[in-house]
């Protein structure tokens, strides 16, 4: 998959079909459309082609009033698209003056200038250009003057994506990994780097790597304790562990903090990426009376988890 990020050497495509969209967690309905784009390309042996943008549009378009939380960061999207077989993914920077194109002026100068397409393939509710004036309408009436084809994704196929995005950011925020992993096609992951802690961890016999996110858009699942898969640069295969997302209320705790903690594993793995991909939940974040009470806990947590990674 080629990656274009500045459009004046974007490369003479051949026969581009081309779709667009935010493709925020290339979950199952995604792959959906992506089949799409492909079956119609194989018919004009032509190229597939996605257009994204960053960042994410609401972010310019209303600043301050929606907090975006992301399933995937820009690099994460880029890799999961990149499996999937795509030609070309064109990530458009998102900003006011894009945003204040005229619809006529995005169809032309932007579509039919930059990618001269043979196919679109487009929600049927998809809206474009100034004050979102442009759409479905449009792209027909002008479909013969500029010798383009045209796919409408139909509405029920759209309202799929739509309630799948819903659901997958509302289990992960409800800490129901099954579902999201279920309706993600993929084991939803953080990836991020090993910094350094207070330690406490280890003086409790359970040390942790304690991940920074790269990206504060990053969604982050509910608080509480999850079994998960580990996965670091020297290792071919996953490590088993648990992992704690929380404020670490026994020690009365303010900031959250990603605690992973890898079974059977004693190396310094500082400054290194590491990535957790979350298997199950265990249970929500509790405050105990003792310390004593917490690592009975941990062990309890502990064996769980191996149970769960058993399968």
């Amino acid at each position: 998959m080629q990656i274009h990020r500045d459009l004046t050497h974007l490369p003479a495509l051949r026969r581009a079909v081309i779709t667009i969209g935010t493709f925020d967690g290339v979950h199952t309905g995604h792959r959906h459309i992506i089949q799409q784009l492909q079956q119609a390309a194989a018919v004009c042996e032509g190229e597939t082609v996605i257009i994204t943008f960053d960042p994410h549009p609401r972010e310019v378009l209303q600043p301050g009033t929606n907090e975006v939380r992301l399933l995937t960061t820009l690099d994460e999207k880029i890799e999961l698209l990149a499996k999937q077989g795509i030609d070309h993914l064109v990530i458009v920077p998102f900003t006011k003056a894009f945003s204040e194109l005229s619809a006529q002026a995005y169809l032309e100068d932007f579509l039919i200038e930059t990618f001269k397409p043979h196919t679109i393939i487009i929600g049927y509710d998809h809206r474009f250009g100034h004050n979102r004036e442009g759409g479905l309408e449009l792209l027909e009436a002008e479909q013969s003057r500029y010798g383009f084809q045209l796919i409408e994704i139909p509405q029920q196929i759209v309202h799929d994506l739509s309630v799948s995005s819903t659901k997958i950011r509302k289990s992960l925020q409800e800490g129901d990994i099954q579902l999201a992993n279920e309706l993600l096609g993929y084991k939803y992951f953080l990836q991020g780097t090993v910094i350094h802690g207070d330690k406490m961890g280890r003086q409790l016999g359970y040390p942790t790597a304690n991940m920074h996110l790269p990206d504060a858009r990053k969604l982050v699942p509910a608080q509480g304790i999850y079994a998960i898969k580990v996965y670091l640069q020297k290792y071919d295969t996953p490590l088993n562990g648990v992992m704690s997302i929380g404020t670490r209320p026994t020690f009365n705790g303010t900031d959250l903090r990603l605690e992973a903690h890898v079974f059977d594993f004693n190396e310094e793995i500082y400054d290194q990426i590491i990535r957790v991909e979350m298997i199950s939940f265990i249970r929500a974040n509790q405050k105990f009376d003792n310390v004593e009470a917490l690592i009975t806990q941990i062990d309890k947590d502990s064996l769980i988890a191996r149970q769960m990674l058993m399968y």
